[in-house]
């Protein structure tokens, strides 16, 4: 059974050494409280890092989309064609699903796989020990502030809609304004109708 694992440096394949373990996920954290207790639970099979930050760009946008990356398809080509594996555990369904009809590989996506993938996080500095912490965070950063430009879709039509919708907060505030001081207007003038025509400055009821 192999696991699937993304990070923000590329992809990871894991072999799952005792399948026992996912039925067992209510302990299994306790299992990757060291590095040597997460070694004897995953192994790293093969690793495929990304060129540079454009890269994981496009390979994170293929995997939000459901799309299989060229990346990922190279991760997997390897082991898919040499080994004999039944299935796939993956951490988001709607990639498995891509993957299952590229590979004809059964991809498994459930709340088990997820506690299991957290545990692979919480020791990824051990389990990935050839690539560097620092290097991890700087692609992490770079790949974060590529994909939220990447989500906004910046377009000019959503200026002048920003333009509109302030205008049209203005005229907005100004009729209320207005609704507001004539009814303060009005509550004076009960009490002292001699201000109406005093006070012609509606600033100064408020």
């Amino acid at each position: 059974m192999l696991v699937l694992f993304e990070t923000s440096a590329g992809y990871a394949i894991f072999k799952l050494l005792d399948e026992s373990k996912l039925s067992q996920i209510d302990d299994l954290y306790q299992e990757f409280n060291t590095p040597e207790g997460a070694s004897s639970v995953v192994k790293l099979k093969n690793f495929i890092k990304f060129e540079d930050t454009a890269e994981a760009l496009a390979a994170t946008t293929a995997a939000i989309e459901g799309k299989v990356s060229k990346p990922l398809k190279k991760a997997l080509k390897k082991y898919i064609s040499k080994e004999v594996q039944d299935q796939l555990l993956v951490g988001d369904a709607k990639l498995g699903s891509a993957i299952r009809e590229k590979f004809d590989l059964q991809c498994v996506s459930n709340n088990n796989v997820q506690e299991l993938l957290r545990c692979i996080r919480s020791q990824m500095d051990s389990l990935l020990a050839g690539l560097p912490k620092k290097e991890m965070t700087a692609m992490a950063l770079g790949l974060a502030h590529s994909l939220s430009r990447y989500k906004l879709k910046f377009s000019p039509d959503k200026i002048d809609t920003m333009i509109v919708q302030a205008q049209c907060l203005l005229d907005d505030l100004d009729k209320e304004l207005n609704n507001y001081v004539m009814r303060c207007r009005e509550w004076y003038g009960w009490h002292f109708p001699e201000l109406g025509k005093i006070i012609t400055d509606n600033t100064h009821c408020l």
